[in-house]
C-alpha cells in the first residue's frame, strides 16, 4: 500500500485534494470546482486516491461525498520516520569513522 500511497502523493492535484479534504468531507463537485481541468480528470485523481485508501466514498442519493482516510499517510510517515532514523544513523556512523582517520 506504501507504493500506492507515495504514488498518489506524488501529483499536486491529488495533494490538493487531500489538502480540501483535511478540512472536512465535502461532494466531489465541490472538491473539483477550484481547478480548472474537467470533472472527469479530477474524478481520474480520485481514484486514485482512493485506491491508495487515501479517501473514502460514501453515496447519498445522486451525491457522492469524499472523506479523508488518514491511515494511509500515517503509514507513509511512519516509513520515511524510520528511513530518516536510519540515514542519520548511518551517516553518523560515517562521520565518525571519516574523523578518526582524519585524527589518528
Amino acid at each position: 500500500m506504501l507504493d500506492a500511497t507515495l504514488t498518489a502523493l506524488a501529483d499536486p492535484t491529488r495533494r490538493a485534494i487531500l489538502a480540501r479534504l483535511a478540512a472536512g468531507e465535502a461532494r466531489v463537485t465541490e472538491v473539483a470546482r477550484p481547478f480548472t481541468i474537467s470533472l472527469n480528470s479530477v474524478s481520474k485523481h480520485i481514484r486514485m486516491l482512493e485506491r491508495a485508501e487515501l479517501v473514502r466514498r460514501r453515496i447519498e442519493g445522486r451525491e457522492h461525498i469524499l472523506t479523508l482516510n488518514p491511515r494511509g499517510l500515517d503509514e507513509a510517515a511512519q516509513w520515511i520516520e524510520e528511513q530518516r532514523a536510519l540515514w542519520t544513523w548511518r551517516l553518523g556512523e560515517l562521520d565518525n569513522v571519516l574523523r578518526e582517520k582524519t585524527d589518528g
